[in-house]
């Protein structure tokens, strides 16, 4: 079975929640594994409002974790706080362990392959990459993703240009210098779902009124759908196939500008990197979404 570890910002928009909820429900059904996930923005209601939403996800046995650091994103979600007063009031960020300490045990003890979908901010990975031994491995975090990850799906970058810009990687300085250093030394082949890609597709505006999930979309303003970013490139990676989930590929190396933010692809057939473009109407996309998180 495919087993997977989820990055996410959680941040202000929430078609992170709809990725999270394709992830519950097929991990529910046996589709794959989802051993873990790390947070990589941090706002005071993040995690608890997280933790509820797997728990009532049916993820309760999955970690999570955050980077206590990643203070510098701005924004001010009333999704996060209104569903963690009403779901986990007695959670705090700081009941949950970091990121990268989270990241290194995971990768440690999997012994299968593993497989990486990164949806928010990239310096967790970045982090991981130039992390040293510790207690869980003795083994460089470049030998670990080595070692134990096969592939890095990533949403990043806005690819139909080149020098363009996209919040994951051009937010702040700390997204730009850690985009530059992952485009720059991942070792395993990576995947990148571009802005362009998601932004007409709009998904989750057909939830029953007492789903979780619709009022987390209601509390970000979007009862009627958001751009799907985010649970496109999770529901590109559980395919885990770029043509059988109706994309074409251009393969090359991507680069990124720390200083600007801008990136960068220079197309290579031997190189490590693809980015994906849409081969399908868009609502191919949105109802294949739309089928998985529709209330059970």
């Amino acid at each position: 079975m495919r087993q997977f570890i989820l990055g996410t910002d959680w941040w202000t928009d929430c078609d992170d929640a709809v990725a999270v909820r394709i992830l519950a429900r097929t991990h529910g059904d046996g589709q794959c594994r989802l051993l873990g996930v790390g947070m990589n923005a941090c706002m005071p209601y993040s995690a608890p409002s997280l933790r509820a939403f797997m728990d009532q996800e049916g993820l309760s046995e999955v970690s999570l974790g955050i980077d206590p650091d990643a203070t510098d994103f701005g924004g001010s979600p009333a999704y996060q706080e209104n569903f963690a007063k009403k779901y986990a009031p007695n959670l705090r960020n700081t009941d949950f362990p970091d990121s990268l300490s989270l990241y290194r045990k995971l990768l440690a003890t999997a012994e299968d392959p593993v497989e990486i979908l990164e949806i928010g901010y990239p310096q967790v990975l970045a982090a991981l990459l130039q992390s040293g031994p510790d207690a869980f491995s003795p083994l460089t975090g470049l030998e670990l993703i080595s070692q134990k990850v096969t592939k890095l799906w990533i949403m990043a970058g806005k690819w139909d240009g080149d020098g363009e810009k996209e919040n994951n990687f051009c937010r702040n300085s700390r997204s730009r210098t850690a985009g530059e250093l992952l485009c720059r030394l991942w070792p395993t082949p990576i995947t990148f779902l571009g802005w362009e890609v998601g932004y007409e597709v709009l998904t989750g505006g057909q939830l029953a009124p007492d789903d979780p999930l619709r009022q987390i979309m209601s509390d970000h303003g979007s009862a009627n759908g958001r751009h799907s970013w985010d649970p496109m490139l999770v529901l590109l990676a559980l395919v885990g196939d770029e043509a059988a989930a109706g994309y074409t590929t251009v393969t090359g190396r991507a680069t990124l500008d720390a200083d600007t933010g801008a990136n960068h692809f220079v197309p290579d057939p031997e190189g490590l990197h693809q980015y994906v473009i849409k081969a399908r109407p868009d609502e191919y996309y949105q109802t294949a979404i739309n089928e998985i998180i529709r209330s059970r």
